[in-house]
């Protein structure tokens, strides 16, 4: 259950960031096809990547782990 909350939550804030997948990969310093991933299949993001995307779209953690 928590799993499908962060993939759902991870998977809109991506989409509502304003960035291209390209420009989120660059930025997170993944290709675009692993950010592609994370929104459509059950592949998360590692510890430091995820910690990599909640700063560079200035994300809640907490939020994205269902710790809300």
């Amino acid at each position: 259950m928590k799993e499908s909350i962060i993939k759902k939550r991870l998977s809109e804030e991506l989409k509502n960031s304003g960035l291209t997948t390209i420009e989120i990969a660059k930025r997170v310093g993944v290709s675009p096809e692993m950010i592609t991933q994370y929104s459509t299949t059950k592949k998360l993001p590692k510890i430091d990547t995820f910690a990599k995307i909640c700063k560079e779209l200035d994300l809640d953690a907490n939020y994205i782990l269902g710790n809300d």
